[in-house]
């Protein structure tokens, strides 16, 4: 268990590292995953890539930059997007996936996806970390594989389904239910045998704006949980819209609420752009133990 009384530690209740074959990665402090979208219709345009020297230019400025890990998604989840097949998931991201790790070695390298097929074929290649938007809810094969040799795993909270969660999401008290959900799910997956988790509310993902900035209020809540917290906001809607611009203009509001949720605790910040988020992360650690 943590000591809180030195300056530099982190107030986590869990261990501060999370384990993938001879990897271990130290959670001691916050850490930057860098997006890889191999999707034509990611709603940020500056993150798509076109051709595989594309996709290794970023994933090397990414690392240069500060990210510890790479979060290769192939099928895009924004509001209204529409689901593609399994095999087609499957293609995009295999070869993908092989071409990463064998040209960046040491990395670690999170699959977002929700289907459990998907996951252990990305497991079988040497992925590290599955990112599933669902929280285990879209796919009951993915806790048994998640469970089956601890594999680390981000459980976040999505209300509905990509094509229908920005319809009317509803909520009795979102930071409460929400709470509630992560407490059940991540029960679920210990009793099976998966400890290495890590939470993410889920910004944007059936959420209102004042749902998003509820639960950014209220981000500490979640660290009550015992888990990593990993802040997926990176040129989000909840950005903005509060601020009638693009995504494209978005970097400013971005690094303002990345700077909001490490004071709250963020543990692992999830974005398009890692120099500025790693910096965020540098002056806010300085800020909190100086």
């Amino acid at each position: 268990m943590p000591n809180n009384s030195g300056n530099n530690i982190r107030k986590f209740s869990t261990p501060y590292s999370i384990s993938s074959g001879s990897k271990t990665l130290d959670l001691s402090k916050p850490l930057v995953m860098g997006i890889l979208n191999l999707t034509p219709d990611s709603f940020y345009a500056g993150s798509r890539n076109n051709g595989i020297n594309e996709l290794l230019e970023r994933a090397n400025k990414h690392l240069s930059e500060g990210a510890s890990i790479l979060d290769i998604g192939a099928i895009s989840t924004r509001p209204g997007a529409k689901e593609i097949s399994q095999e087609k998931e499957l293609e995009r991201i295999i070869s993908s996936l092989q071409i990463l790790r064998n040209t960046f070695p040491e990395c670690w390298i999170s699959i977002d996806t929700w289907r459990a097929e998907i996951a252990k074929a990305c497991l079988n290649e040497g992925a590290n970390i599955i990112n599933d938007i669902s929280g285990g809810t879209f796919d009951e094969a993915m806790l048994p594989l998640i469970a089956a040799n601890n594999t680390p795993y981000v459980m976040m909270h999505i209300q509905g389904s990509p094509q229908n969660m920005q319809d009317n999401p509803t909520y009795q008290e979102v930071t409460k239910d929400i709470y509630s959900f992560f407490k059940s799910q991540t029960q679920k997956f210990v009793n099976a045998g998966a400890s290495q988790l890590i939470i993410d509310p889920g910004y944007g993902f059936g959420k209102t704006l004042d749902h998003n900035y509820e639960l950014l209020k209220n981000s500490k809540r979640f660290c009550e949980l015992g888990y990593p917290v990993l802040v997926g906001i990176s040129r989000k809607s909840m950005i903005n819209k509060l601020l009638n611009i693009k995504p494209e203009e978005a970097l400013n509001g971005t690094t303002i609420i990345h700077t909001l949720a490490l004071l709250n605790g963020a543990g692992i910040l999830r974005v398009h752009d890692v120099k500025e988020a790693f910096e965020a992360i540098t002056i806010v650690e300085k800020y909190k133990y100086v």
